[in-house]
């Protein structure tokens, strides 16, 4: 079950926001139990790239086999 704070995976790309799925996000609010969450995206330095909300089919919790990784933001 994910709870506000927790790191989420994003499973599908966002164009319009310079996500990639993969890229990992903190859940900042959960709507309708959890139908659907408030993610924001940062940058490894702590500034936000945007916040969103999606629905729970288009993220996951992040697992304890997954690993960071770096990229440079396609849009600014």
């Amino acid at each position: 079950m994910i709870k506000e704070h927790d790191r989420i995976v994003l499973l599908k790309d966002l164009q319009s926001e310079g996500l990639l799925a993969g890229d990992v996000g903190t859940v900042v609010h959960i709507y309708d139990k959890g139908e659907a969450f408030e993610v924001e995206f940062m940058t490894l330095e702590g500034e936000t790239v945007t916040v969103v909300t999606l629905p729970s089919s288009q993220v996951r919790a992040v697992g304890k086999r997954d690993i960071a990784h770096a990229r440079k933001l396609a849009i600014s």
